[in-house]
């Protein structure tokens, strides 16, 4: 796998844009594991001009921000204070802090943090006349069965809390009638680096990486439909390094606003995700197949592949690592260094 480079999926046009432009780009959930990518992937198209919001208590996670550069670094507790008057300051916003856990159960906590934090957002940048990225999910799509087309916004019936959060968003973008100024991504299966903090919902590769090291074999789930054998449940895996490279996109295409799905448009197996993994470390492959937990049963995708026709209509150019060439990458040169990007 060549070495990854930002400007083969950057024009020259938005390397010299970042030269020239001045206005802060805000950079929410900039410690996670996509906003710490975008900050990196912006820093190495040569702009520092960037404010970063996030959440960080704690724990690790702001070990994912050592050796970039930026303005400044705040608390999403203070961002809306912050931004009263500083409309001349900022150039865009990229929100991707949100809270991701896709079991969890305090609807009230996931209506604040990511529908509310989301709208008051949008309504300042919409105000202001800024470019408002956010990230929507592809747990938009629920059980899968209307289809996985970012067209699609009304029919959709998300399976978890967390998916109606983000969805909820999407109805009210297009309820208002300002969809098409905004752009809304929506996030399939990501990994790679940066992911250390995220606990259960970090990706299997990680999570298994260690245990194929030392006892040379891991466990997938059952399949909970007899449509999958085990551990042939599809899911479109996307790198993340290039689910970074297609937010960006969006900073230079600023005539361009809608839903956007982030993903390959190819799905990949748990078993052929596991294989890599195998590869990648030079071991026999050897998967134990375990019972799902029931909560997870519920509202388990077993399907899920981005249609990417809208996102390749604009950006025709722009191509994805394969799956064995990430896990490679990503195992070998991050998670067996305990390395970050």
């Amino acid at each position: 796998m060549p070495p990854w480079n930002p400007t083969s999926a950057l024009s020259s046009y938005l390397l010299l844009f970042f030269k020239m432009k001045k206005p802060l780009i805000v950079v929410t959930g900039a410690a996670g594991m996509i906003g710490s990518g975008v900050v990196r992937y912006l820093n190495d198209c040569g702009t520092s001009d960037l404010l970063l919001v996030d959440d960080l208590k704690s724990g690790e996670k702001w070990k994912n921000l050592l050796g970039k550069s930026f303005v400044d670094l705040i608390s999403k507790h203070q961002l809306h204070a912050w931004l009263q008057g500083r409309q001349d300051e900022v150039g865009a916003i990229v929100h991707l802090g949100a809270c991701s856990d896709t079991v969890e159960t305090n609807v009230d906590y996931l209506m604040e943090n990511n529908f509310h934090y989301t709208v008051r957002l949008a309504e300042w940048a919409l105000k202001h006349d800024k470019r408002f990225v956010y990230a929507s999910s592809a747990a938009t799509y629920g059980d899968g069965s209307a289809g996985f087309s970012d067209e699609m916004i009304e029919e959709l019936r998300p399976l978890n809390p967390y998916g109606f959060s983000k969805q909820l968003v999407d109805l009210w973008m297009k309820r208002e009638g300002v969809l098409g100024q905004v752009v809304g991504l929506k996030y399939f299966n990501v990994f790679g680096p940066n992911e250390y903090h995220k606990g259960r919902m970090a990706s299997m590769v990680l999570k298994m990486t260690g245990k194929a090291a030392q006892e040379g074999r891991i466990q997938l789930y059952k399949s909970n439909d007899q449509t999958y054998e085990d551990g042939g449940q599809c899911r479109d895996f996307i790198y993340v390094k290039d689910a970074v490279a297609m937010t960006c996109a969006f900073l230079e295409r600023r005539d361009v606003g809608g839903l956007f799905n982030i993903g390959r448009g190819r799905t990949t197996t748990w078993n052929v995700l596991a294989a890599a993994l195998f590869d990648a470390l030079e071991r026999e492959k050897k998967v134990e197949y375990i019972e799902m937990p029931p909560e997870l049963s519920k509202q388990y995708q077993n399907y899920t592949c981005a249609d990417m026709r809208k996102f390749h209509k604009i950006f025709s150019e722009f191509s994805t690592v394969s799956i064995e060439d990430a896990v490679k990458e990503y195992v070998r040169e991050y998670l067996l260094k305990n390395a970050r990007w």
